[in-house]
């Protein structure tokens, strides 16, 4: 059993109130402070993300889905629906998946294509065909991987990343320049035009 000096030990005041008993404070024997009361966590105060720190989000063209018109922002894009019209998300990913139908013109930094696409394609960074893709029109990018089993007929530009001048003058049917260090055009057969 502990026992405590009778110098060390204060003896708590007596209560003025009668009936009412005199209250301790919770005093740790180690310690001459009492012990604090528990305090219930504080959640963080919210602030709202930068631009430069937002996640990139996805939009999702689902199945079943019939959608036409312009499409631009910063958020990446996946269909698997019908999609009809233009799309310009020149710092996103555009994914068709293995159900999406798109005819339209797609700009995008990433373009990776599973379904079936009728259009011109123009990507910043590179192009996907998947094996169960078919494409047809044309496709300018620095970067383009074609796996076994996907259809493509389509004027094919490979261009610089970041040289946009020759890309914007494929896109718009003006052929290629005679400049030198240009990019050459080729169709899909690999053969000079």
């Amino acid at each position: 059993m502990w026992n405590k000096s009778a110098e060390a030990k204060a003896s708590p005041p007596a209560s003025d109130v009668p009936g009412q008993a005199a209250i301790t404070p919770n005093v740790n024997p180690t310690q001459s402070q009492p012990t604090p009361a528990p305090v219930a966590p504080q959640p963080p105060a919210y602030s709202a993300p930068s631009a430069a720190t937002a996640p990139t989000s996805t939009t999702i063209i689902s199945t079943g889905l019939k959608v036409s018109g312009d499409f631009s922002g910063n958020s990446d894009l996946y269909i698997d629906g019908e999609v009809l019209g233009k799309i310009r998300l020149a710092s996103a990913r555009v994914t068709v998946g293995p159900n999406g139908r798109v005819q339209a013109d797609i700009e995008a930094r990433e373009i990776v294509i599973e379904g079936s696409v009728h259009g011109n394609l123009k990507a910043g960074e590179r192009v996907q065909l998947g094996a169960t893709s078919r494409m047809q029109g044309s496709l300018v990018s620095p970067r383009i991987a074609i796996e076994d089993g996907a259809r493509l007929r389509a004027k094919v530009e490979m261009v610089r990343a970041g040289d946009t001048r020759t890309a914007s003058s494929t896109s718009s049917g003006a052929g290629t320049t005679a400049e030198p260090g240009a990019a050459r055009a080729m169709s899909a057969s690999g053969k000079d035009e």
